[in-house]
């Protein structure tokens, strides 16, 4: 048994269940109308990264171990136009992305992670591939919480420790 590979893979799985169901918290906070709001033209709206989000799970996870991650059908541009109709599209795009993720994690065998895969013909391994996967969702999130604070002001509903709460955690 590989006990530091397996809990790696389990942490992975944890880490990304946490990232994923957070930004669900936010969407749930605001209208359809919210989902698309930006504070400017070059900014993008929570809709436009939960679609560019989904968009990179469908380039990176399908095929992991054996093709390039960037794939020739992704069109990376077009992730960053907002086409999304409602929020139920939203969710559904949402899920398809997360359901190819999670499928190929749950896939991994622990001698799978210092396999090489390749991301836009650079080599990486696969933990270090996974762990950029992760940076990248976690930035992403950080844009989703920051804009729906932006949005909500008062109204928002704080998705860990609410300001000046620290100390109650401590007993």
């Amino acid at each position: 048994m590989n006990r530091v590979e397996d809990k790696f893979l389990s942490t992975v799985l944890s880490q990304f269940t946490h990232i994923k169901e957070r930004t669900e918290q936010a969407i749930e906070q605001l209208t359809e109308l919210e989902l698309h709001w930006r504070p400017n033209e070059e900014s993008n709206s929570i809709a436009i990264i939960v679609k560019h989000l989904s968009g990179n799970m469908h380039s990176r996870w399908p095929h992991f171990l054996t093709t390039d991650g960037e794939k020739e059908y992704r069109d990376r541009d077009n992730e960053f136009v907002d086409t999304i109709q409602s929020k139920e599209e939203l969710m559904h795009i949402w899920e398809k992305g997360w359901f190819l993720l999670f499928s190929t994690i749950q896939e991994l065998k622990t001698d799978d992670l210092l396999k090489i895969v390749t991301i836009r013909k650079n080599p990486l391994t696969v933990l270090e591939a996974i762990q950029i996967e992760i940076a990248h969702c976690s930035n992403h999130l950080g844009q989703i919480l920051y804009i729906g604070k932006q949005i909500k002001g008062s109204e928002w509903k704080i998705l860990s420790i609410p300001r000046g709460q620290s100390k109650n955690l401590v007993k």
